[in-house]
């Protein structure tokens, strides 16, 4: 009976990604989250066709909706990517970039984690910043990078005007700071905040989410192999 009920769920999967704009608004996820209203206006598609196009994609197990932890009454759409193994399509972002940038409300633990999570990936150079930035990092951030072998250190936290360089691709690893940026960055990653939960299991579950994004990205990132200068 299991096996039944997992070919019936592969076979919705497939069905819903066989509409050439569901399958292209799945692409569009893979590296980062939208607003129905972005996907809406990517794709040309009217509030009704759009909503179709979600539901189809939610009722197939493929996509969830999450409300913006910066304005409640906005959401976002996220893949699940790990229902895609086996059918993720190669996507590549069409943009050299010198630096990464995270960037979240604090810069106290989820673009800390990231840009360590990053440092660990890849030879492209990283960084990470605030846009009101605590005077330290997290203490829970701080033990989940050492639980997890990843070293931060526990004062370097930065505005972000005093961080951002020409040729850097900013991601922003918030809701807040990807709503409240003048200039929106190009990528999003809705995590939401594990200081709100406080506890452990909350920081253990942003670090896996980061850890999954951050792979995905620098697979996708020109030069992200790269040796960085002065590497051997």
């Amino acid at each position: 009976m299991t096996e039944i009920l997992d070919v019936a769920r592969r076979a919705a999967m497939h069905a819903a990604l066989g509409d050439p704009v569901r399958l292209s608004m799945v692409d569009a996820l893979l590296l980062g989250d939208r607003s129905p209203g972005e996907l809406g206006e990517a794709f040309g598609l009217s509030s009704n066709l759009l909503a179709h196009h979600l539901k189809v994609l939610e009722e197939a197990g493929l996509v969830v909706r999450t409300r913006s932890e910066a304005d409640r009454r906005r959401s976002y759409v996220r893949l699940l990517p790990d229902v895609l193994t086996g059918l993720i399509p190669t996507v590549s972002v069409a943009m050299p970039a010198t630096r990464v940038v995270f960037v979240c409300t604090r810069n106290s633990a989820r673009s800390q984690l990231a840009a360590a999570l990053w440092q660990r990936r890849s030879h492209l150079p990283t960084a990470s910043a605030g846009t009101h930035p605590a005077a330290h990092v997290h203490p829970r951030a701080l033990a989940t990078a050492r639980r997890h072998h990843l070293r931060l250190d526990p004062h370097a936290t930065a505005h972000i005007r005093d961080t951002l360089q020409s040729g850097d691709l900013v991601v922003a690893v918030c809701d807040n700071a990807y709503e409240h940026l003048t200039t929106r960055p190009p990528l999003h990653w809705s995590v939401p905040d594990p200081v709100t939960a406080g506890t452990d299991d909350a920081f253990e579950r942003t670090f896996t989410d980061l850890a999954g994004r951050v792979d995905r990205l620098a697979t996708a990132l020109p030069d992200a192999h790269s040796p960085a200068k002065g590497t051997p």
